[in-house]
């Protein structure tokens, strides 16, 4: 009889993704549902999701959600865990609902420390809108609005969130992953539990960003689309812990 070793996280729901193929949202979700199952914590967990490709992550989820406004996701998350500290409350954002029309609500609860946890779907680009340049388009990168591509002078410059976010005494945990293998799926893996252990610890604001692959938007194929972020965007957003108080980690410093 064969062994199962691999199956379908008891905390997502049978539906069927729409996201587009090679799209890095499905495998995101199936992470944080499986870190979701492993701590045991479904029925204590609040999930915030984002206008943008994740507007219908409710959907797919097999847990409490509140869908907040457009880039509000941070101010929502702040409110249920204020009222309900109890609870694991999440938000799941892309780069426009988080770094465009939700920077000040990100940057704020960041700097107030809110014990909260941010999943940030990083594709450089406006997914579901058709293409537009996004504030993580990276210079000289094609999009619909930047058909010669982004320029410094025109443009202005990638925003990094985890470096800006990182010099806040609020964040605890900031961490930037990818999926581009399994590896890399993995890697992405440990750094979500350890985001919600940091708000299991009370440590103040974790982050997770995630370069995600966006293959119709990029115009390429999903296997030329991961080649393009281990080749070309994680040298603009390199994969690095960029802040880390738990426990742990200060130990590991202080040795060193």
């Amino acid at each position: 009889m064969a062994k199962v070793i691999f199956q379908r996280p008891k905390y997502l729901k049978e539906n069927v993704f729409h996201y587009c193929p090679g799209c890095g949202h499905s495998i995101a979700h199936r992470l944080i549902a499986e870190v979701i199952e492993e701590m045991g914590i479904r029925g204590i967990t609040i999930g915030v999701p984002p206008a943008g490709c994740a507007v219908l992550a409710y959907n797919y989820f097999d847990l409490d959600m509140i869908e907040a406004q457009h880039g509000r996701g941070p101010a929502l998350a702040t409110g249920l865990k204020r009222t309900l500290p109890d609870r694991f409350v999440f938000s799941y954002q892309g780069d426009g609902d988080l770094a465009a029309i939700g920077i000040a609500e990100s940057f704020h609860a960041a700097n107030r420390g809110e014990n909260i946890t941010v999943f940030f779907i990083n594709n450089a680009v406006y997914g579901m809108t058709g293409g537009q340049m996004a504030p993580t388009t990276i210079l000289e990168q094609r999009t619909t609005t930047t058909p010669a591509g982004r320029h410094k002078t025109l443009d202005g410059y990638p925003v990094k969130v985890c470096e800006l976010l990182s010099q806040l005494p609020g964040v605890a945990y900031a961490q930037r992953c990818t999926l581009t293998s399994p590896a890399q799926v993995n890697k992405t893996k440990k750094a979500i539990r350890k985001a919600f252990q940091c708000q299991k610890d009370a440590l103040g604001f974790s982050i997770v960003e995630i370069l995600s692959p966006c293959p119709t938007n990029w115009k390429m194929s999903p296997i030329d689309a991961c080649k393009w972020i281990d080749e070309v965007m994680s040298k603009e957003f390199p994969l690095d812990v960029f802040k880390d108080i738990t426990p742990a980690a200060q130990k590991n410093t202080e040795a060193v």
